[in-house]
């Protein structure tokens, strides 16, 4: 029987599920299927007891490959940095938390980004491994992001999100667009780009829209209330730099800047300001604002 394995420094354990293959033992599946880690960190993460059979105990490295077999697995990164900005927790309740996330902070591991996570720094610090992001903004974006804190009630608030229930205004910085009334919408077709994790809009119908408005005209960049009616990757940011208008400090819009490092000192100048909805459970109307501000 499955069981669920603890969090380990706010981290989860990833699940999988042995696909057939010809390996005879579970170290050289796990080779075989993540090539980018040697073999020799394979062995000491079966050494730490970081690689867990279904009930969550420990396996060994030569332990027998077994097709439809369950097995559990701590993601590591050898080396992460550490990301300098601290994020703020506006509320905790039992089924929903609300954090203010810093530029530069992932919101869920991915790359070279395990602990360094929004969620896992979460998880760490209320004690709760049920937390669940109900949505996600770019590592490069700062502010609000909901989570589900409790199983029973998540699919209720995630309703709010598929169902368009829920009002978010975002804030950013970018150059004058003197030549456009407001407010403006814009409405495209965003596909997948050049590199992979880039966005660009072509062809078809469309399949986004952002509504712009203008609250700041101070040279040299106009400060600019964004609503996303659609939440496509990057929609705002390529919404922004195809009127002309790129978000001050974006490194891949409208072209890809190298080399991609961080630059602590030029985060890019977009925050998710408020977040507003019916509360689900209880009818209440409810409205998060950041505690972050723009340069």
């Amino acid at each position: 029987m499955s069981s669920t394995p603890p969090a380990i420094a706010g981290v989860r354990a990833s699940h999988l599920q042995l696909p057939p293959g010809p390996w005879p033992t579970v170290l050289d599946g796990l080779c075989a299927r993540f090539p980018a880690i040697s073999r020799d960190c394979w062995r000491e993460r079966f050494a730490r007891g970081r690689v867990l059979d279904a009930g969550g105990a420990p396996l060994a490295p030569d332990a027998p490959y077994r097709v439809g077999a369950e097995i559990h697995y701590y993601r590591e990164v050898r080396d992460e940095p550490r990301i300098p900005f601290e994020e703020t927790v506006l509320h905790v309740g039992a089924h929903l938390v609300v954090a203010d996330k810093p530029h530069f902070l992932p919101v869920v591991p991915a790359g070279g980004f395990v602990e360094e996570t929004l969620l896992a720094r979460l998880i760490r610090r209320l004690g709760n491994p049920d937390l669940v992001p109900l949505h996600r903004i770019d590592r490069a974006t700062a502010g609000l992001v909901l989570f589900s804190a409790d199983p029973a009630t998540r699919t209720r608030y995630q309703a709010l999100f598929r169902e368009r229930a829920i009002r978010k205004g975002y804030e950013a910085l970018a150059r004058p667009l003197p030549q456009l009334r407001f407010p403006h919408v814009r409405r495209s077709r965003l596909r997948r780009g050049e590199p992979f994790f880039r966005m660009r809009e072509g062809d078809g119908d469309d399949n986004s829209e952002s509504r712009i408005d203008v609250i700041g005209r101070d040279e040299p960049h106009w400060r600019y209330a964004l609503e996303p009616v659609t939440g496509r990757k990057h929609q705002l940011r390529v919404h922004m730099a195809a009127l002309g208008a790129p978000i001050l400090n974006d490194p891949l819009y409208p072209v890809l800047r190298e080399p991609l490092l961080d630059d602590f000192a030029r985060p890019l100048q977009l925050l998710a300001r408020s977040l507003t909805f019916t509360d689900p459970l209880d009818g209440r109307m409810r409205r998060f604002e950041s505690g972050f501000t723009l340069a």
